[in-house]
């Protein structure tokens, strides 16, 4: 593998950083949460979303007041709604307003998470802080999938909530000489990978948590680069209305990895 020129490093991961404070500050981003709900069959009203919510066997359902109206895939609802049933990490973002109602499925649960531009959390924002790029964080690693992939529980930045993702492999690599393997989730697209991590630095100088790494689709021999320059923060890193999942315990690094962004200045204290 041929090492990134400084030049063409930086270029590309100052594109990188302005595409990640561009999301961090979408009006109707994670930084825009008001509350994190969870749904049961008793219908419940929020202050800061309209109707009353409920779910069941057949998904979440809202009742809207005589004064209330949403928008739905672009068409206006009155009355009563039903969502059918949400996939787990699945969600549809329901208009309202000036607001973004997000009705999703976490860890088994169906949750209503209202998103609004005037959050306190959001306007708050500045900018997430970040080691700068290093050539030495750009490392040649070999993917090695399993015969089948496996389930995975892992907790989450919530309390008493779990995950399940499914690891198709694993990815091993090292850092100044010392071997290390982590366990790979499927990405976002086709092939591709994510691998949830801590390191030494995590509690220190980055988010204590997790930390995230996008993987490109590996090569047919299994080959594939990891920029740790591109390790990013969860949404949990900002506010606590995230249901975020953690690392398993195997992806806990020894070695510290000054790379990619740092614990947010205004973190999730708001």
């Amino acid at each position: 593998m041929s090492a990134p020129t400084v030049d063409d490093l930086t270029h590309e991961w100052q594109e990188w950083r302005r595409g990640r404070e561009a999301s961090l500050s979408d009006p109707h981003g994670f930084l825009a949460v008001t509350s994190l709900n969870w749904l049961t069959e008793e219908p419940q009203r929020f202050p800061d979303a309209p109707g009353e919510w409920s779910t069941g066997p057949e998904g979440p359902t809202v009742v809207l007041g005589p004064d209330e109206k949403i928008l739905v895939d672009g068409v206006t609802r009155i009355g009563r709604h039903a969502f059918g049933v949400i996939p787990e990490r699945d969600g549809i973002d329901v208009v309202w307003g000036e607001a973004v109602i997000e009705v999703a499925r976490r860890g088994g649960f169906d949750i209503v998470r209202p998103r609004h531009p005037d959050s306190a959390r959001l306007q708050a924002y500045t900018s997430t802080p970040a080691y700068e790029p290093q050539p030495r964080w750009v490392l040649e690693a070999r993917y090695r999938p399993f015969d089948q992939p496996r389930p995975v529980k892992v907790d989450a930045a919530v309390e008493g909530l779990e995950h399940i993702y499914q690891a198709p492999g694993e990815l091993s690599f090292e850092i100044d000489g010392q071997p290390l393997t982590l366990t790979a989730f499927e990405g976002r697209t086709p092939g591709s990978l994510l691998v949830l991590f801590t390191d030494a630095t995590s509690g220190v100088t980055t988010y204590a948590a997790n930390r995230s790494l996008p993987v490109p689709v590996p090569d047919e021999d299994g080959h594939v680069v990891l920029d740790f320059n591109r390790a990013a923060n969860l949404p949990c890193a900002y506010t606590p209305l995230a249901t975020c999942p953690l690392p398993p315990p195997e992806n806990r690094l020894p070695v510290a990895v000054e790379a990619g962004e740092k614990t947010p200045h205004q973190n999730n204290e708001i």
